[in-house]
């Protein structure tokens, strides 16, 4: 069977955060640019580079038997043809924990290529305050 063509930037988007949502590492993969290039840093974490490693810090991740509850917010999209730029905030919560984390600042970037659009870039850093700019639904022009 073959993988389907991913038709958008935002399917492409839709798809990881189902596939994270559900711990299902081959849903994950599927989503994933094919390049060697593909990148991925998880919040105060290691920067993996390729898809065997970015393959492997996924499924140690999901290994640990925590259930997620990813939801996106605030996203800012720039798109080209080959290319599109998602900057956005992730709210993480896992079953069982009533923690409120601050949300976590995001980057994702995907490409365009034989099988549709695909991650290429997923950047997710710890929010430092959230109660600036970042929490606006769209840029301000300050000048």
């Amino acid at each position: 069977m073959s993988t389907p063509i991913i038709a958008s930037p935002d399917d492409a988007e839709q798809a990881f955060y189902d596939a994270f949502n559900r711990s299902d590492l081959e849903a994950m993969m599927k989503v994933w640019s094919e390049d060697e290039e593909a990148v991925c840093v998880h919040p105060g974490g290691s920067r993996f580079s390729g898809l065997v490693a970015i393959r492997e810090s996924w499924k140690q991740l999901f290994e640990t038997g925590m259930k997620f509850n990813v939801r996106i917010s605030n996203v800012v999209r720039n798109h080209s043809a080959l290319i599109a730029v998602h900057s956005l905030l992730q709210h993480v919560s896992v079953e069982g924990d009533d923690t409120i984390a601050p949300p976590l600042i995001t980057t994702n970037v995907y490409a365009r290529g034989p099988q549709g659009w695909q991650l290429l870039l997923h950047h997710t850093s710890p929010s430092p305050d959230t109660s600036g700019l970042m929490m606006q639904e769209s840029p301000r022009v300050v000048h």
